[in-house]
């Protein structure tokens, strides 16, 4: 396996595997993997003939305040990790590596404002800008065929997916479902941040999704209705930012549940932002 740091090596490796018409997978990850991330890994072994994971915490994603510098960095772990699955290619680079300029000087993706103004992108204004241009950055780096994407961020997919199609990006995307621990706490790097108390409080998110979940069984479809039913527990234990319902094709709101609605929260406990969501 290789882990290579500069966007060249990588370019002279990638010219290598299409020269035997190898069909690439590609994985963009921010580091710290974790079950969640080793499925998409599983995912694309299974699916591509070389596999290529990037490992870059990006900071054009990040916006004042947020935890840039503090997010957890663990590359001799994530290598490992990588190995086990008998990853080709590790893509590692520095922020110099892949951007000659500060963020207000360079060009930049900027996904529709119908899409990144919702949900997450209300409080992370320029977050999806960074998002989309990274992304597409790594698509052109790594050549690759397929690339796949966890559905915890829910509206990254479909982010990344209107720009695929808007910019006519000729490759297939790959959105595999939220790995959850055993009490139904979604995976994520950020989960690092809890205390044991807060680890606790942090159910409540995916005990009011699985609340939507089983409303909508019974026949409850009106989205005042659920709210008023779910937001006083979730309340209790977590400060919520958004809990939203909308389309999953264009994260247009709705009324009412109903096949294919996304059901979107954010919420803070103990001071660490969290997300989760259910497709229905």
């Amino acid at each position: 396996m290789l882990v290579l740091k500069s966007i060249s090596d990588v370019k002279k490796e990638i010219k290598k595997y299409k020269k035997q018409e190898l069909k690439i997978g590609l994985v963009p990850t921010m580091g710290a993997l974790h079950e969640g991330h080793e499925s998409l890994i599983k995912a694309a072994c299974d699916s591509c003939d070389v596999v290529v994971v990037s490992i870059f915490v990006n900071p054009i994603q990040f916006g004042p305040g947020e935890d840039y510098e503090r997010y957890p960095r663990t590359l001799d772990k994530d290598i490992k990790v990588c190995e086990k699955y008998g990853v080709d290619l590790i893509f590692a680079p520095q922020p110099s590596d892949m951007y000659g300029y500060e963020k207000h000087q360079m060009t930049l993706v900027v996904p529709p404002e119908c899409l990144r103004a919702k949900l997450c992108g209300k409080s992370r204004t320029q977050h999806f800008d960074g998002v989309d241009t990274v992304v597409l950055k790594l698509f052109n780096i790594t050549e690759a065929d397929e690339a796949f994407f966890g559905l915890k961020d829910a509206q990254q997919c479909v982010i990344v997916k209107r720009m695929c199609d808007d910019l006519n990006v000729n490759i297939k995307l790959n959105f595999c479902p939220i790995i959850r621990e055993e009490d139904g706490l979604a995976k994520s790097s950020r989960n690092t941040y809890l205390s044991e108390d807060g680890r606790r409080k942090a159910l409540a998110l995916s005990k009011a999704l699985n609340s939507v979940k089983e409303l909508y069984k019974e026949g409850i479809v009106s989205i005042d209705e659920i709210k008023e039913k779910v937001m006083p527990e979730l309340s209790k234990s977590a400060d919520v930012e958004y809990f939203e319902f909308c389309s999953f094709n264009d994260l247009s709101p709705v009324m009412f549940l109903s096949e294919n609605t996304l059901v979107a929260l954010a919420a803070r406990v103990d001071g660490v932002r969290l997300i989760d969501n259910i497709v229905l």
